[in-house]
């Protein structure tokens, strides 16, 4: 071989790896497909431009719904440094009046809070055991669909694979390259965040929600971690009193009100410097699906409009994604498949929410749902579990959800944790 022909080989571009699905983006949404996928015997991997551990820009919360969805993963809570259990929420409506809501004692699992960089990092371990291939470091350059594959062009080379899985966040590179963006679209809520050391008791233990007049149908919290520390922000609708310009010089206003000051303490101090991220919450307004491109979790739009959570969603529309790529023959459309399913399950729900959302915009819509929702003990209750999706926003509206004891399910992680095979 002459030193020309030796050049021309190393130039030449590598020949495309295949699988049977590749995965874009290694978060919830994208290890919850991947794990499912492993476990059922099918050759994935998951790509990642980030090295883990890796912080994400988050509330931390996990609801009862979430964490039913890592429970059935097989989550050890033990492998997440932060993870701490909820058990009271307090909410406050404009007026300052404060309500309690309690989640059931003894009965599992109903809200815990937990760092991503903890989560995620057990979840991406998780997928790996379960035989998932990860690939970090690693850009997206380029998706190409055919009818019978797709490529997914890398910074260490093409990958070719039957299906792929969008989980590459709400900028999605993927939807981009196949031309199913909405242009203009900044997300449709904002959140702020810092995390705080050495905070007062009470915000070291438990969960609390805060409806200030300036920021409807926003809201203002704190979420408890472990060792004196709390996730503390705030979230705005896109377009509504607060300008996302103006984030900034409200976070200094709002931790100098006298309740904040209250509630954190004197010795509360700031760990790290404050970040603001976008909220995707439109899941009846994107494209679920391509030709053989599935998208999920935030890259789906799947966040709930009317708090902004959106593990509980990603993790969902992840183990959606490969239970239509399993169960769907080899011949089969598991994108619309994938589709069906997921407008079916969160739809209603997102619609509901978008009603909720119209009555918080105001100081008396707040009030009066806090007023009402805070009634009595029972009303204090299912509220606490209803808001934590303890069972599905529109659930009254939906007779095909119905089952026994659907208002008082058990939470997770009632019984200790089994290795999955």
């Amino acid at each position: 071989m002459t030193t020309t022909e030796a050049s021309e080989q190393d130039l030449a571009p590598a020949p495309p790896v295949r699988r049977d699905v590749v995965v874009v983006g290694a978060g919830p949404a994208g290890t919850a497909a991947a794990i499912e996928l492993a476990r059922a015997g099918v050759d994935v991997t998951v790509v990642d431009r980030a090295v883990f551990p890796r912080d994400k820009i988050c509330g931390d919360g996990l609801t009862t719904g979430a964490l039913r969805h890592l429970e059935h993963l097989g989550l050890d809570p033990a492998s997440v440094g932060s993870w701490q259990e909820v058990t009271n929420c307090w909410i406050s409506s404009p007026s300052g009046t404060t309500r309690r809501f309690p989640l059931p004692r003894g009965q599992g699992t109903f809200a815990v809070v937990a760092r991503r960089i903890d989560l995620d990092e057990a979840l991406v371990d998780l997928a790996r055991s379960a035989g998932a291939e990860l690939r970090e470091d690693t850009s997206v350059l380029d998706t190409i669909e055919f009818d019978d594959h797709v490529r997914v062009e890398t910074s260490r080379g093409p990958i070719d694979a039957r299906w792929c899985i969008a989980a590459d966040g709400m900028w999605s590179p993927v939807r981009k390259h196949l031309g199913l963006t909405v242009p203009g679209y900044r997300g449709d809520w904002h959140a702020f965040r810092q995390y705080f050391t050495n905070v007062a008791p009470a915000a070291a233990r438990d969960l609390f929600v805060r409806f200030e007049s300036d920021l409807l149908p926003g809201y203002f919290w704190s979420f408890p971690l472990p060792d004196g520390r709390a996730n503390v922000g705030f979230g705005i609708q896109r377009g509504a009193k607060v300008a996302v310009g103006d984030m900034g010089p409200l976070w200094a206003d709002l931790l100098s009100r006298e309740w904040a000051q209250e509630l954190l303490g004197p010795d509360a101090e700031p760990e790290g410097p404050h970040r603001a991220w976008p909220i995707p919450a439109r899941i009846d307004g994107l494209a679920l699906c391509a030709h053989r491109t599935l998208f999920v979790g935030d890259a789906a739009a799947a966040c709930d409009p009317l708090t902004g959570e959106g593990i509980g969603q990603a993790l969902l529309t992840g183990r959606r994604a490969a239970e239509a790529i399993v169960t769907t023959s080899e011949r089969g459309d598991a994108a619309r498949t994938y589709a069906a399913q997921v407008t079916s399950d969160l739809v209603a729900d997102h619609r509901m929410s978008m009603l909720l959302v119209r009555a918080m915009r105001h100081r008396k819509g707040a009030r009066t749902a806090i007023r009402l929702a805070g009634a009595t003990p029972w009303t204090r209750r299912n509220f606490a579990r209803w808001l934590f999706e303890d069972y599905p926003r529109a659930i009254v509206l939906t007779p095909r959800r119905w089952h026994h004891r659907m208002l008082s399910s058990p939470g997770a992680f009632r019984e200790p944790v089994v290795p999955v095979a």
